[in-house]
């Protein structure tokens, strides 16, 4: 995996054999994608401040082999570049069926390697040392999704950086978080060892070493506790070979949170208690906020207007001033605009 300078185009290299039919997706020989940056600029309100968000799409290094078009192929041409261009064109196939559970499986992948590809080059371009890359750099795990970052990354650094096992685990853990949204164990996604195997056998290489040490280390401090390592495991034996995303996620973090106090308690007395006594100090709440400017400022018009009326427009930026609205929950008056204010809302939805 490279990443251009001049485009700042990530290229990812990987090797696997067909599997599951899906041809188009993974090709018998080794093949290279282009991961291509697209950044979308994201105004905050009042316009002062803009935040970038890139995206990625997938894409072929050759547009034309003109080879195959001289010898009439056609088809071939443009296959690569279709096929490529596939990989990203709809997110989140159907993973009830096996193509789209392994579409699913290539998109992760390919997106969690050209965001650490990217943020790793662009560190690096400032001129700063790898060794201080948690420093100047946080990584979201947002669910169990971009959970492959933490394989991923005990990759790149190695790699790139010449670090060994150790040190590159003490700046992955650092420089990564995680926010577990659900208890439902439907969200909290496993991938068939088999699937590495195919397609990220190095990565999965990285998987087996981190829960080897890990259970090591599980053992030595609960001598006997042998149910609580098969919990634990980031590999799920039964019914079949699974890498756990989520035990993943967490033991290759240094923080872990909910999204509300009590399902941060809930997650951290229940849920993954095992990982909570090991690692209590990763286990925070981050409550989970809606934006006052975009759920009542533009979603509700004449509740805003009468609010603004009654205690000014700082309310805004700062929701502190909503104190001054309780001395009129005895007025008659706002009552009345309020509930008006509310009924037209009612109306304006079936409408």
């Amino acid at each position: 995996m490279r990443q251009s300078a001049e485009t700042g185009e990530v290229t990812v290299n990987a090797t696997a054999r067909p599997m599951y039919g899906v041809e188009t997706l993974i090709t018998p020989q080794p093949s290279v994608l282009l991961g291509i940056p697209f950044d979308r600029p994201i105004i905050g309100y009042g316009g002062t401040t803009v935040n970038t968000l890139r995206l990625w799409e997938a894409g072929a290094p050759h547009i034309v082999d003109f080879s195959e078009f001289s010898s009439g192929d056609f088809v071939a041409v443009v296959y690569h570049k279709i096929t490529a261009e596939n990989l990203t064109r709809v997110l989140y196939p159907d993973d009830s069926i096996v193509s789209g559970r392994t579409l699913r499986f290539a998109q992760e992948y390919f997106l969690v390697a050209c965001s650490l590809a990217d943020i790793v080059a662009r560190f690096r371009r400032r001129g700063n040392d790898r060794q201080a890359l948690p420093d100047g750099v946080a990584i979201h795990l947002n669910g169990t999704h971009p959970a492959m970052a933490v394989a991923e990354l005990m990759c790149l650094l190695p790699d790139q950086g010449g670090f060994g096992w150790d040190q590159a685990w003490e700046l992955t853990t650092r420089a990564l978080a995680y926010t577990n949204h659900t208890f439902l164990p439907e969200a909290l996604e496993k991938w068939p060892v088999e699937l590495f195997e195919m397609m990220l056998p190095q990565q999965l290489e990285s998987v087996c070493e981190i829960n080897l040490r890990l259970l090591d280390a599980v053992r030595m401090r609960f001598p006997g506790g042998d149910r609580r390592l098969v919990r634990m495991s980031l590999i799920d034996e039964t019914p079949i070979k699974q890498v756990r995303m989520a035990n993943l996620a967490i033991v290759g973090g240094h923080s872990t949170n909910g999204l509300a106090a009590i399902h941060s308690e809930l997650r951290r007395t229940t849920v993954v208690k095992d990982f909570a006594d090991v690692f209590p100090e990763r286990f925070n709440n981050k409550t989970n906020g809606a934006t006052p400017r975009r759920w009542l400022l533009l979603g509700n018009p004449d509740l805003s207007k009468l609010i603004t009326e009654a205690i000014g427009d700082g309310w805004v930026t700062d929701l502190f001033p909503f104190r001054h609205l309780v001395p009129l929950a005895d007025d008659a008056a706002f009552k009345a605009a309020f509930c008006q204010a509310k009924h037209t809302a009612k109306l304006r939805l079936p409408d």
